[in-house]
């Protein structure tokens, strides 16, 4: 997903009276580097999951802040995701 409202993300923390470091814990990261990242423009890309806890965390919704890319040369190379990769059981 792509982080698309960085003011809105940023103005709800504030509000809300929540740090990076604590954003960071509800995304499901250890360190809060990749969520200063993200705030200060240096990153726009994250994974469903943690942008979904992101969202729920703040209470907002996905929409206003995300918005989900897709890798167009990887979608009409693999239009069915055939080669997507395989999980292994532990």
């Amino acid at each position: 997903m792509e982080l698309i409202n960085r003011d809105k993300l940023v103005r709800r923390m504030e509000s809300l009276g929540v740090s990076q470091r604590e954003l960071a814990r509800a995304a499901g990261w250890k360190s809060h580097s990749y969520m200063r990242r993200l705030i200060t423009g240096e990153a726009s890309t994250l994974n469903t999951d943690p942008a979904l806890r992101i969202a729920h965390y703040l209470h907002l919704d996905v929409d206003d802040v995300f918005v989900t890319r897709v890798d167009s040369e990887r979608a009409q190379a693999d239009p069915v995701g055939i080669h997507r990769r395989r999980k292994t059981a532990a």
